[in-house]
């Protein structure tokens, strides 16, 4: 059902980067992620209210659901790697099978105007994660009579969060970034579409931005909240991480697992992303992380170490 929603509920069209091993083509990308959510949570609610599929059956069966979807997932990435080898669609294989297949064989597996990778990072994960949430609502709704403040917080985040993503879903298409950001790339396009429904505002979008020319032709933007911190789109997931497991306590460490693993991934993500970039733009680069030192706290600190009145090291750490 989402797949068909993905075609043909309304949306916005828009193109993706320019793609090298294929000629700098670009390929079309529909954007309907936004109206899919919101007739989706209008299905689950009717479903729900007339009990042809409480939303609870989703926790009261999460075990055998997480069982199917966990098989179902990789039997399509099976699928994918597998097509992509016999249409001869591969790019950049390492030589490694198991490498390639955890990464991917085909750079925009798709059929027709449904791009899997799209499909995957937004409607699957994030429409899934709110339903689920709201199932937990539901069933504690249906067996004490209230829902307790930690899973309305939790609700409200994730509402907040998959809204954002469905709103936002045809700036995936540049980088999952920041909106100052991808309002810059768009404009620079000529594609930014100015949408007043939040968390898109037309304001997002800074006119004539501070750049840094680089010489493979592109900008790198310093202003706004990249001219605070490097790396400011990541800082709220870190948040949202952390909020998750504060509002849980300390007495179990297992509620804290999604933190520990999300701030270990994004650092490790945050340094390829450094390199990456220090290769690609070379000098340019170097000079943003002049100008912003920050990656992603506004906060510099020094510590020095002395024998006796001798000063041997004085290093200045930046976050």
């Amino acid at each position: 059902m989402e797949a068909l929603m993905y075609c043909y509920m309304p949306g916005v069209s828009n193109f993706g980067r320019p793609l090298r091993h294929e000629g700098c083509k670009r390929l079309p990308y529909y954007c309907s992620a936004y109206c899919s959510f919101y007739a989706t949570l209008a299905i689950a609610a009717t479903l729900q209210f007339t009990s042809v599929f409480p939303l609870y059956t989703l926790i009261d069966e999460f075990g055998p659901i997480m069982s199917v979807s966990i098989l179902s997932g990789f039997l399509n990435s099976f699928i994918v790697y597998i097509q992509a080898i016999i249409r001869g669609r591969t790019h950049r294989l390492s030589g490694s099978p198991i490498y390639d297949f955890f990464m991917g064989a085909e750079l925009n597996p798709r059929i027709g105007i449904l791009d899997f990778k799209m499909f995957y990072e937004v409607r699957i994960p994030w429409f899934i994660l709110f339903l689920i949430t709201c199932s937990v609502a539901a069933r504690q709704y249906e067996t004490y009579g209230y829902v307790s403040a930690e899973v309305v917080f939790l609700a409200g985040a994730h509402y907040l969060y998959t809204n954002a993503c469905a709103k936002a879903k045809q700036m995936i298409i540049t980088s999952c970034a920041n909106g100052q950001k991808n309002a810059f790339r768009h404009k620079e396009k000529g594609q930014l579409i100015k949408r007043k429904t939040f968390p898109q505002v037309p304001w997002q979008a800074i006119e004539n931005p501070k750049t840094i020319q680089t010489d493979t032709g592109d900008h790198i933007m310093v202003d706004g909240w990249f001219a605070i911190i490097r790396k400011p789109n990541y800082v709220p997931d870190m948040f949202f991480s952390m909020s998750w497991g504060l509002i849980t306590g300390f007495k179990s460490p297992f509620p804290w697992f999604y933190f520990i693993f999300f701030m270990v991934m994004i650092i490790h993500r945050t340094n390829r992303d450094i390199n990456r970039c220090r290769r690609k733009y070379g000098e340019a680069w170097k000079r943003y992380e002049r100008e912003v030192p920050y990656l992603f706290i506004p906060v510099s600190f020094k510590i020095a170490t002395r024998n006796g009145g001798t000063l041997l090291t004085n290093l200045e750490y930046v976050i």
